[in-house]
């Protein structure tokens, strides 16, 4: 409470936000004060609004100092830079410039979009202008509430654990929240749309085939950054796209769209009904900062969609096949996963004989481990739409992905099949999976202490399903691998997690979200096929929420 009454008592806060102060109900201004605005999965993310665990003009500036403070301790540069972007949400903009002006105070240069970009976009920057780090304000695919703040390395991938701790550090320092200096200088260096080119000059190249496009596909950037490159990009290279107009317009409010997600098939409701009007083979939708790519696919006469893990898979099918169809497989070649990633990734890169990593949670490990091998990249992936062709970025690209999958599409129809008759032909030439991810909201106080009292269940009692045979488990709190009592190290930093592993082949994974209150589990359910396994993982999605529920 203390804090709270020194907002409102601060005679600088800006009086909107005094106004939303003094309407708060007890548990409101407990929820947001309780604790400082801290880095997760995917740097800081919050519902905007008054307090020092909400996203507001303060907390920015204050993230935005901490910032300065690091890139002026790890970089020995007397030129140092920093690449600045942000998405359509509500003051994106505003906390995007005002973080080139606290960066300016402090003596350093930024690059900022005139315009919102895509995350993949700020990647880019930092590695063409040999920044010392970058900064996305975006909330990527949460509710139109939220806003967050991405912060990079030099490399143009998302801080790892080792900096993003020196981070917040600097940040911790910072007691007083509205006496940080801003500046207008010469130092902000605003980037054009003439920038756009370059860019996607680099998307163009990870074409593999030569095709005819005479398909129709519908897309949507859910009234976020895509709509800035993708007619600039499909008018380029050819494919005939149809634009849900309506979603094309910028808007923080996300007006004609249910949701921002695109894991939810609500983002795609409006854009199946131009689908379904046009005969279009695909649906392609981008989350606000595209980085992440949803996709439905017309199959025997209906639209399916297809999930994640399902979109990985088939990405690296396409990848893999079609070098060594041209002779082009490398020797030395290298896939990325992160490790709540469906399993089915290892059978196929084992087929192919090419070495498959798994990483933490966070394409952030994919980008560190591609800066530190020689080894040839061929595609690095997550379950939750997010994946990357080539590295000429170094986070989840939904730009090249649309460009990728449309590819894909259109190769596969030449040849008669739908994307769903290649999952189908995965299946059954490899693993048979039925994959999803659940989660389980817990807010505010109470909720971070349920959700703290849940993975601490598992870890005294490992999950024990009827008819199964657990093989072992791992901890990565720990660090260890359990098997049958006896541990043993894993080579994987800290992270509050917990994979289950059986004898059938099913993995499943427990984990808090990086970026909201929610605790999410991760299901591989593996049977001989599709039907099968759905059914199994129904029934064992019940267990797991009958067991969570009595904790």
């Amino acid at each position: 409470m203390n804090e709270y009454k020194l907002w409102l008592e601060e005679e600088n806060l800006d009086e909107e936000l005094k106004k939303e102060l003094q309407k708060m109900t007890e548990s409101e201004i407990e929820d947001a004060f309780f604790k400082h605005l801290s880095f997760g999965t995917a740097g800081a993310r919050q519902v905007m609004g008054p307090g020092i665990n909400r996203f507001n003009i303060y907390t920015v500036k204050r993230l935005a100092l901490g910032y300065a403070k690091y890139i002026k301790l790890i970089s020995k540069s007397n030129n140092r830079s920093v690449a600045i972007s942000y998405d359509n949400r509500i003051n994106s903009r505003l906390f995007a410039y005002t973080c080139a002006r606290v960066l300016a105070a402090e003596g350093i240069k930024t690059f900022i979009t005139k315009e919102l970009r895509p995350t993949p976009y700020l990647s880019y920057m930092v590695r063409h202008f040999n920044c010392d780090g970058g900064i996305m304000i975006t909330a990527s695919h949460n509710p139109k509430e939220y806003n967050g703040f991405k912060a990079y390395d030099h490399t143009g991938a998302q801080l790892v654990p080792t900096f993003a701790n020196k981070l917040t550090k600097e940040i911790d320092k910072i007691n007083n929240y509205f006496y940080i200096q801003e500046r207008l200088s010469d130092l902000i260096v605003e980037i054009d749309e003439t920038f756009d080119a370059l860019y996607l000059s680099e998307v163009k190249k990870i074409e593999l085939r030569d095709l005819k496009k005479p398909h129709k596909f519908v897309y949507s950037p859910l009234h976020g950054t895509g709509s800035t490159l993708m007619p600039k990009l499909m008018k380029d290279v050819g494919y005939k796209f149809y634009f849900n107009e309506k979603e094309m317009i910028n808007d923080g409010a996300f007006p004609y769209t249910k949701s921002s997600n695109p894991e939810d098939l609500l983002a795609y409701e409006n854009s199946l009904k131009i689908a379904k009007e046009i005969d279009a083979v695909a649906v392609l939708v981008t989350d606000p900062d595209a980085d992440r790519l949803g996709l439905m696919v017309k199959h025997e006469g209906e639209y399916v969609f297809l999930n994640g893990n399902q979109t990985a898979s088939l990405e690296a099918y396409y990848i893999l096949s079609t070098l060594k169809e041209k002779n082009k497989l490398p020797k030395d070649g290298i896939i990325y996963m992160s490790n709540v990633t469906t399993p089915l990734l290892k059978y196929i890169s084992k087929a192919f004989n090419v070495e498959l990593k798994e990483v933490l949670t966070g394409f952030k490990y994919i980008g560190e481990q591609i800066e530190k091998t020689n080894k040839t990249y061929l595609f690095g992936a997550e379950e939750s739409y997010g994946s990357l062709i080539k590295p000429f970025v170094r986070d989840k690209d939904a730009i090249q992905a649309v460009l990728f999958l449309s590819e894909m599409i259109t190769y596969y129809l030449e040849k008669g099949l739908t994307l769903y008759d290649v999952l189908l032909h995965l299946y059954k030439e490899y693993a048979t999976y039925s994959e999803q991810t659940f989660s389980i909201t817990y807010k505010g106080i109470k909720g971070a202490k349920q959700i703290e009292k849940i993975m601490k269940h598992f870890r005294r009692k490992p999950l024990l399903i009827d008819g199964e045979v657990l093989s072992y488990y791992e901890d990565y709190v720990d660090g260890v691998k359990v098997k049958e009592g006896k541990k043993e190290k894993l080579d994987f930093d800290y992270a509050n997690m917990i994979k289950f592993y059986y004898e059938s082949g099913h993995e499943i994974i427990l984990r808090p979200s990086g970026t909201e209150p929610k605790i999410k589990i991760y299901l591989y359910i593996k049977d001989e096929n599709l039907d099968k396994a759905n059914k199994k993982l129904t029934k064992i999605r019940k267990i797991i929420e009958r067991i969570i529920k009595e904790i």
